[in-house]
C-alpha cells in the first residue's frame, strides 16, 4: 500500500512517501521525506509530490491513500495543504486519513488515563488536546485554543505531553505530572494515519477540514471593526 503524507501546519512543511502492511498489516516503510520551506508551500507542495512520485518510479495512480495534518497550525499552511489533497483525492478517489498534531503528540507520551497534548501556538496561548487513552483507544474529549491559566487549570488531573521544554517547565512548576517527546515527525504521522486508515476513520474530499483553532488575522480584523 503506497500511502502520500503531507504537514502544511507549521513553519516548515513536509511530503512524504510510504508503503504500509509489505511485511505485515502494521509494518511501515518511510520512502522519504521531503522538507517545504516556509510560506512557499502553495508553490512546492504540487511540484514536490510530482518529483518524489517520479524519484521512485510511480505516479499518482498508485498511490493508495493519502494521510493529512488537519490542524492545528497556520491558517494559509493549512488550507493550500488540505485543497491539494482534495483535489488529488477528488481525482483519484482513494480515502483520505485526516491527522490531528494534538493526538500524535499525545500518543507519543505512551501514557494511559487521561492525558492532555500541548502544542504552543504563539500569543502566550496553547493548542492543547484532552484524551482518555486505554491500551490502543483514544477518545477525543476535547481540542482548543487555551491561554496559560486556563490550561493550567483543566490539566490538573491529566498527564501533559508536549514537544515544548517551554510550556513543559511551566507545567512542571504548576505541580502537573509532564512527559516531554520528540516533535511529530512524518514518521509519527505516518504511523498514526495508518491506524485510522485500518480503523476505517476516513473521509470523502467535500468531508476534509482544517483544525485551525484560531480564526486568521483577517477574522480577527473583522471581528475587532464591527
Amino acid at each position: 500500500m503506497l500511502l502520500l503524507v503531507t504537514d502544511t501546519s507549521g513553519k516548515q512543511g513536509s511530503v512524504a512517501l510510504a508503503r504500509a502492511g509489505e511485511r505485515d498489516r502494521d509494518h511501515v516503510e518511510l520512502i522519504e521525506v521531503v522538507f517545504l520551506a516556509g510560506g512557499m508551500f502553495s508553490a512546492q507542495l504540487v511540484p514536490q509530490v510530482a518529483a518524489l512520485l517520479a524519484k521512485h518510479r510511480s505516479n499518482k495512480a498508485d498511490i493508495d491513500a493519502f494521510i493529512v495534518v488537519s490542524g492545528p497550525g497556520s491558517f494559509t499552511g493549512l488550507r493550500v495543504g488540505l485543497a491539494a489533497i482534495k483535489a488529488l483525492g477528488e481525482i483519484l478517489k482513494k480515502p483520505i486519513v485526516p491527522v490531528s498534531l494534538l493526538e500524535v503528540v499525545a500518543l507519543a507520551g505512551e501514557t494511559q488515563g487521561r492525558v492532555a497534548a500541548v502544542l504552543d501556538a504563539g500569543r502566550g496561548d496553547i493548542y492543547f488536546g484532552a484524551y482518555e487513552i486505554a491500551g490502543d483507544s483514544v477518545q477525543v474529549l476535547q481540542e482548543q485554543l487555551l491561554p496559560r491559566a486556563e490550561f493550567l487549570s483543566v490539566s490538573r488531573e491529566s498527564t501533559v505531553v508536549t514537544p515544548d521544554t517551554t510550556w513543559a517547565a511551566v507545567a512542571r512548576e504548576a505541580g502537573l505530572s509532564v512527559v516531554v517527546v520528540e516533535p511529530a515527525s512524518a514518521e509519527m504521522v505516518t504511523r498514526f494515519g495508518l491506524r485510522k486508515l485500518q480503523a476505517g476513520k476516513t473521509v470523502a474530499p467535500e468531508q476534509l477540514e482544517a483544525n485551525y483553532m484560531r480564526r486568521s488575522d483577517a477574522e480577527m480584523f473583522v471581528k475587532k471593526s464591527s
